[in-house]
């Protein structure tokens, strides 16, 4: 598959998923690395690498969020940058990791300066908004966010990916080997780093205890990734089931209190 055929794939997929996932299904987390990656891959001809770097750039991007002002990395665009660049140049997954989150950090840049020329129409969408005319609103503005908005990224990610991989792919090769060392052992700690960043989110004492499980599961016992998954699902799935039965009971002694005695309705 030719570099110029990669960059249209990665290309189109980058721009199907950030139209589709907001601006029409309303942010059902199509456009996560775990769901775009493995789809990614499997375009590509390369659906386990995609399926292991969806996996690896979820774990690093989930705690990331946009809270206030901040603005995180761009995971759709780091995820499919990463991708094409790995399967054109056969490199190992940490490296494709590596390279992910500057490009997520750019590209958030980027699309931070968009926002604020889309911020400036507001006026217009408004007055259209007020005109009483919602075919023509909804008409424009799909046209604004499916096609001239997402532009400038999508030029980006196609010349990022037809004429910049290979010459990141021989600048990285001339680098010395303690660096491309320092590399993999950076991206393998992105990992944790979005593990932390997300723990520090949820963290409570009443799941606190499930944390230390899962370590002595995984370091200790030796046990694999898939079944530690398996058994962390069955439990969270038997506390939701659990607290729900809870919640019911107490709403049906609430609505119990709630309703008149057959004295009070026989006095009424």
């Amino acid at each position: 598959m030719s570099v110029i055929t990669v960059a249209l794939i990665g290309t189109l997929t980058y721009w199907i998923f950030f139209v589709l996932d907001p601006y029409i299904l309303s942010w059902q987390c199509l456009n996560r690395p775990i769901v775009v990656a493995p789809i990614l891959g499997l375009l590509l001809g390369d659906f386990q690498t995609g399926i292991i770097m969806g996996a690896s750039l979820e774990s690093i991007f989930m705690g990331i969020s946009a809270i206030g002002g901040s603005v995180p990395a761009d995971a759709l665009s780091a995820s499919i940058v990463a991708v094409c660049y790995t399967v054109l140049t056969g490199s190992d997954v940490e490296t494709g990791l590596a390279i992910a989150l500057p490009i997520g950090t750019v590209m958030a840049s980027l699309s931070s300066i968009l926002l604020s020329f889309s911020s400036a129409l507001a006026p217009y969408w408004e007055k259209l908004a007020l005109s009483g005319k919602p075919g023509r609103f909804l008409t424009q503005n799909l046209i604004f966010s499916g096609l001239i908005y997402p532009l400038p990224n999508v030029i980006i990610i196609f010349l990022g990916i037809a004429f910049g991989v290979t010459g990141l792919n021989s600048a990285l090769a001339a680098l010395p080997p303690f660096v491309m060392t320092g590399l993999t052992a950076a991206s393998s700690m992105m990992v944790a780093v979005g593990f932390a960043i997300l723990i520090s989110m949820i963290w409570s004492k009443d799941v606190a205890s499930f944390f230390f499980v899962g370590y002595v599961m995984a370091k200790i016992l030796k046990m694999d990734s898939l079944s530690i998954a398996i058994i962390g699902g069955a439990i969270a799935i038997t506390m939701f089931f659990y607290e729900k039965q809870l919640i019911d009971v107490k709403n049906s002694m609430v609505a119990s209190e709630q309703r008149p005695s057959d004295d009070e309705e026989d006095f009424f």
